[in-house]
């Protein structure tokens, strides 16, 4: 009989999406091939402790570390184990694991800093790299490497937290083409209201699931968005809003060669597509796939592969777009390298409507990073010189 791959699956972490993992965690959990894989799952706190033992995600929904046995994944990449602390505090081996899904949105989790641990331990993962992760986790990094590639992009400024407290201050500082710095608050908002317009949208750029997000109709509420903004991330980005905008979603897979779903679109039960719309109203609606002309499908689909690849998201990533209902010119919105798998998201919906199950989908993803674990295994890691000076 052929032996079960053994899946670590983490979810949880320390960010404001935790408990969105942890119902992406479950549908995952419940839809991996019993009869391929043995699970072992591996939860992180909010307070960053990792923890593991029996019906872990039920006791983490409710809180319970009374049911939580304390456990660490090492660096070490001669152990590949996961291990838990014993009575004695002792921690001992507890469960090999030879392919690690991470379930983990927004920061520490999405953003290439687990995935470095991946790396130092030896082990294949799903989803994108160390680098692709940090790069499309940072909206403005993101942005502007798609547009280097000629990707529509929605006009967008952004200021550090150090130069909006500075409130002018601080002067002659080198600044970036779509960076705010050198004056005022005031300054800043008369800049953003001349090159942008109103509404408009103010996010923190490292996070996900909409959080910290708002609309700004006027003056005092893009004052009050960056002060909200702030409370997330250390900078603080603002968007042109998009004319009659319809939100289009199209989930892409695969390594180098990577393809796209069918595309679809949300309608949001709120003025735009919130935390609330998207997890606790139920109201908004998902239309698979979206009444567009195939020719404007396709093309939204081809820059979504486009923009996976330049960003280096292997694996999986959901890629975001705006679209213009009247014009329809449409804009990339964002990247999302672990995108929501609760039983509404769109990612995998999107694959079930382009004829890959669920449980298939999955599949793939292991597949993909096993396949590219292999191939950066083939890689030479050692260089034989003429002679051993270090020895000397």
């Amino acid at each position: 009989m052929e032996k079960k791959l053994r899946v670590g699956v983490i979810f949880g972490g320390r960010s404001g999406e935790h408990e969105v993992s942890l119902v992406s965690a479950t549908s995952i959990i419940a839809a991996l091939n019993k009869d391929k894989y043995e699970i072992v799952p591996i939860g992180i706190c909010k307070n960053g402790r990792w923890v593991s033992g029996e019906n872990l995600l039920q006791a983490m929904k409710e809180a319970d570390e009374g049911r939580m046995v304390h456990a660490a994944l090492p660096a070490d990449p001669t152990l590949k184990r996961l291990f838990t602390q014993d009575e004695a505090k002792r921690f001992i081996a507890a469960s090999e694991v030879n392919v690690l899904f991470p379930v983990l949105h927004g920061p520490l989790g999405e953003d290439g800093t687990i995935q470095g641990l991946f790396e130092l331990m030896d082990l294949p993962y799903v989803g994108a790299s160390v680098l692709g992760s940090a790069m499309a986790m940072d909206k403005t990094i993101q942005k502007n490497i798609c547009r280097q590639h000629g990707l529509p992009t929605v006009e967008f400024l952004w200021v550090h937290d150090v130069d909006w407290v500075a409130d002018g201050k601080v002067k002659d500082q080198l600044t970036l083409p779509n960076q705010l710095a050198n004056m005022s608050q005031k300054e800043m908002l008369r800049a953003i209201i001349d090159r942008l317009g109103l509404p408009a949208f103010v996010k923190p750029p490292n996070l996900g699931s909409s959080l910290g997000i708002t609309k700004a109709h006027n003056r005092k509420e893009l004052y009050n968005g960056i002060v909200e903004a702030l409370q997330y991330d250390r900078k603080v980005m603002i968007e042109k809003a998009v004319a009659n905008a319809r939100e289009i979603e199209v989930s892409v897979l695969g390594n180098e060669r990577a393809r796209a779903s069918a595309v679809g679109e949300i309608i949001p039960c709120n003025e735009f597509y919130d935390y609330d719309a998207k997890y606790v109203d139920g109201a908004s609606k998902l239309i698979i796939p979206a009444e567009l002309p195939d020719w404007l499908s396709t093309a939204i689909r081809d820059t979504a592969v486009k923009a996976a690849i330049a960003t280096e998201c292997e694996g999986m990533v959901r890629a975001d777009f705006l679209l213009d209902a009247v014009t329809n010119v449409f804009y990339l919105n964002e990247l999302n390298t672990i995108p929501g798998f609760t039983k509404i998201s769109m990612y995998p919906k999107l694959w079930e409507a382009s004829g890959l199950s669920y449980a298939d989908l999955l599949d793939e993803l292991i597949n993909l990073a096993l396949a590219r674990f292999r191939r950066r295994h083939a890689l030479r890691t050692s260089y034989q010189p003429k002679r051993d000076w270090y020895r000397e």
